[in-house]
C-alpha cells in the first residue's frame, strides 16, 4: 500500500485498519497480562530451588511454568506485532492498559497480591484514559517501502532521541542496576521502558516490511530490513532479562502499571518523533489524547499506591545482625545465658538455624 493509495482509499480503509489493530492489541494485552502471572509463579518456584533472578540467577530457564508464561507472552507479542502493521503506535500502545487490569486481577486471586477497592478505581481510570486515546488516535499513512522508514529513522530528531535512549539505558544497566536495582523499582522498569520504545519502532518497521512483502513488494533485499530485525532482537532480549529481574524482585501489580506508564509515554514520544503521528492533527484531538494519557497515568498511580509490598522470604541461611543483640543459647538441656553485647558490629554473621534471637 503506497501513500497515494492510502489517501485514495479514504477514511473507510483507515478505519478498518485501525479496527484490526485495536482488536489485535486487545488480544495481545490479555495474553501478556496472563503471562505476567504465570512467569511470576515460575520465578517463585525457581527462586525456591536456587539463586533468584533478581539476584542474577538464571535457574528459571529450567522451570517449565516459566516457559509456559514465555509462550503466552510470545503469543501476545505476536498479536501486538501484527497490530503495529495496521494501526499507529499511539493507538496500539495505550491498549496495553488492559494487561495491567488482567495481571492485577489474576494476582489478587492467584498470588495473594491484594487488589483493594481504590485499586479497582485505578483500573477504571486506565480504561477510561485508553478509550479517550483510541477515540482521538491519528490515522497513519503506511510507508510504501522500508527505505521510507529508514529515512524516517535517520532524521536528526529521531537519531537524537535514539542516542539519548541508548546512553540512558547503558547508564542504568552498568551503573544504577548493580547498586540500586534490588531496592528501587524504577531502575529495572526504566531499562525495559527506554529499550522498549526502540523495540516498538524497529518492530513496526519490520512488520511493515513483512506486510509489503506479502502484498508483493519484496523488502528482503534491502539491508535496512535486516538492520531493523537485528535491533528488534537485541532490544527484546534486553527487555526480557530486566523484566524478569523486576518481576522477581517486586510486586507484580506494582511492576505492571509502572512499566506500562513509562513504556507507553516513551513509545508515544518515539513514534511522534519518528512517524510524526501528530502532524496535521487538530489541536483539540491532540489535547484529548494528552488528557487521555494523563488519565491513564493517574490510574497507574492510584493502583500503585494501593498495592501491598511483596513478602519475599530469603532462602539464605546467613543474615547480618544489628549492633545490639539479645540471644538465648541452649546447651546440655539448659537455657542458661541471656546477654546483651554492645560491642558487636553489623558484620557479625551467625547461622540463624542454630540460635534463637529476640
Amino acid at each position: 500500500m503506497t501513500l497515494d493509495a492510502t489517501e485514495a482509499g479514504g477514511g473507510g480503509d483507515l478505519f478498518a485498519a485501525n479496527l484490526k489493530g485495536s482488536l489485535l492489541a486487545v488480544a495481545s494485552s490479555a495474553f501478556i497480562g496472563v503471562s505476567f502471572i504465570v512467569k511470576k509463579k515460575g520465578l517463585r518456584r525457581a527462586g525456591a530451588a536456587g539463586a533468584r533472578a533478581g539476584a542474577g540467577g538464571y535457574g528459571y530457564l529450567l522451570e517449565p511454568l516459566w516457559w509456559v508464561g514465555m509462550v503466552t507472552m510470545l503469543v501476545g507479542e505476536i498479536a501486538n506485532f501484527i497490530a503495529y502493521m495496521f494501526a499507529p503506535a499511539v493507538l496500539v500502545t495505550p491498549l496495553g492498559a488492559l494487561s495491567i487490569i488482567v495481571s492485577a486481577v489474576l494476582a489478587h486471586f492467584t498470588l495473594n497480591e491484594k487488589l483493594h477497592r481504590v485499586g479497582v478505581l485505578g483500573c477504571g481510570l486506565c480504561i477510561v484514559g485508553s478509550t479517550m486515546i483510541i477515540l482521538h488516535a491519528p490515522q497513519e499513512r503506511t510507508p510504501s517501502s522500508v527505505e521510507q522508514i529508514w529515512n524516517l529513522a535517520t532524521q536528526p530528531s529521531f537519531l537524537c532521541y535514539a542516542a539519548i535512549a541508548v546512553g540512558v539505558s547503558l547508564f542504568l544497566m552498568l551503573y544504577c542496576a548493580p547498586r540500586y536495582g534490588q531496592t528501587n523499582i524504577i531502575v529495572y522498569v526504566a531499562i525495559c521502558s527506554v529499550v522498549g520504545s526502540l523495540t516498538v519502532m524497529s518492530i513496526k518497521a519490520v512488520g511493515i516490511a513483512i506486510k509489503l512483502t506479502i502484498e508483493g513488494i519484496n523488502q528482503a533485499g534491502y539491508f535496512q530490513t535486516w538492520v531493523f530485525a537485528v535491533v528488534s532482537t537485541t532490544c527484546i532480549v534486553i527487555q526480557l532479562v530486566y523484566l524478569n529481574k523486576a518481576l522477581d524482585t517486586f510486586n507484580t501489580a506494582v511492576v505492571s502499571p509502572i512499566y506500562y506508564a513509562m513504556f507507553t509515554t516513551l513509545t508515544i514520544l518515539a513514534s511522534a518523533i519518528m512517524f510524526r503521528d501528530w502532524s496535521g492533527q487538530r489541536a483539540s484531538n491532540i489535547a484529548s489524547e494528552i488528557c487521555g494519557f494523563l488519565t491513564v497515568l493517574a490510574g497507574t498511580v492510584v493502583l500503585h499506591s494501593t498495592r501491598e509490598p511483596d513478602q519475599t522470604v530469603s532462602a539464605d541461611l546467613y543474615a547480618p545482625l544489628p549492633p545490639k543483640i539479645y540471644w538465648h543459647i541452649q546447651g546440655n538441656g539448659d537455657i542458661g545465658k541471656e546477654r546483651e553485647d554492645d560491642s558487636l558490629t553489623c558484620e557479625f554473621i551467625t547461622v540463624v538455624r542454630q540460635d534463637y534471637f529476640v
